[in-house]
């Protein structure tokens, strides 16, 4: 077993859709318009208007099952928001890894499929890293010896759970759509139900804010013709897409390990671009991340959907 085993990665085709989502979510946007088109526009590209149509009917159940991910995504991406304001781009995707234990244990109830120690240890390894760092930051945040317990805990933490449970839930009930429930149901057909949920519950959201009508005006809708909204766009609408291959050729826990990764790019580019520094607590975090990595890599998790647990007994 190693780092590019048959069980972590089943095809190169998988191993490229790994690193292209670590990629993609450096760069993530905040629109979903632009995954639904693309969704669209490749399911077209090989049927037609009316077949979409159709599926969209027969499988309307599915439709309404997306429901789910879709609010707990725009909840992530509206908390998103207001975590960054609170902490620095490494603090603030290092605190979000806390999502890999909970995922592991939220894959655990909906696949009920039971990970074993190595994977579990793995996971805790990766927790500690983001523990390490949370407790470099307080150390530096205040040098007053006086100062208890509760001074250490920042009323941001709360959102943070609540973004990282969203996170978490909405990613393993995703995949549980995608290989279980609407297994049957074209991959793009799939994200199509999943961006119409989306921009149902982003004008939602809009309105809950007041801000349904000033998105819509003359100044919003020119800001987005600049080039560096139509890359964020291009670059969300991708996102999109592959997150969707990601999950129905690999799983969640992967995905959660391929987010943790990310916090080495992150670093390095927020040292270029923001100039913020890598303090030893954040080196040594990122340390344990890797080798946390490592570890998993030694004993994956193997999630097959229905259709292919079925080839896969055939072959046998």
């Amino acid at each position: 077993m190693g780092w590019c085993s048959e069980d972590l990665f089943p095809t190169r085709f998988s191993l490229i859709i790994f690193i292209s989502y670590m990629a993609l979510f450096i760069n993530q946007g905040i629109l979903n318009v632009s995954s639904f088109v693309a969704a669209a526009c490749i399911f077209l590209k090989d049927n037609t208007v009316s077949s979409l149509l159709s599926d969209i009917t027969k499988h309307k159940d599915v439709l309404l099952y997306y429901l789910v991910p879709s609010a707990l995504y725009c909840l992530y991406n509206n908390l998103a928001f207001v975590n960054l304001a609170s902490y620095d781009p490494t603090t603030y995707f290092l605190l979000l890894q806390f999502r890999v234990v909970l995922t592991g244990v939220i894959f655990q109830l909906v696949f009920n499929k039971k990970l074993t120690t190595l994977q579990w240890v793995s996971l805790g390894c990766l927790t500690f890293g983001c523990v390490l760092k949370e407790y470099g930051k307080m150390s530096q945040k205040t040098s007053d010896k006086s100062s208890d317990f509760m001074s250490y805990l920042d009323p941001h933490l709360f959102l943070i759970i609540v973004q990282v449970f969203s996170s978490c839930f909405a990613g393993v009930y995703n995949e549980y759509l995608l290989k279980d429930k609407g297994v049957d149901v074209h991959i793009m057909v799939q994200n199509v139900f999943m961006y119409l949920d989306s921009i149902l519950c982003n004008v939602i959201a809009l309105g809950f804010k007041g801000d349904l009508a000033n998105a819509f005006t003359f100044t919003s809708l020119s800001a987005m013709a600049q080039p560096s909204v139509i890359c964020i766009v291009l670059n969300n609408a991708a996102i999109g897409i592959v997150t969707s291959l990601f999950l129905r050729s690999l799983n969640s826990i992967l995905k959660t390990f391929a987010s943790a990764l990310e916090l080495m790019f992150t670093a390095v580019l927020c040292w270029m671009i923001f100039g913020i520094s890598i303090d030893m607590y954040t080196v040594v975090a990122l340390g344990i991340v890797t080798a946390a990595t490592f570890l998993y890599s030694h004993k994956p998790v193997v999630n097959l959907a229905k259709t292919d647990e079925h080839k896969t007994k055939e072959d046998v």
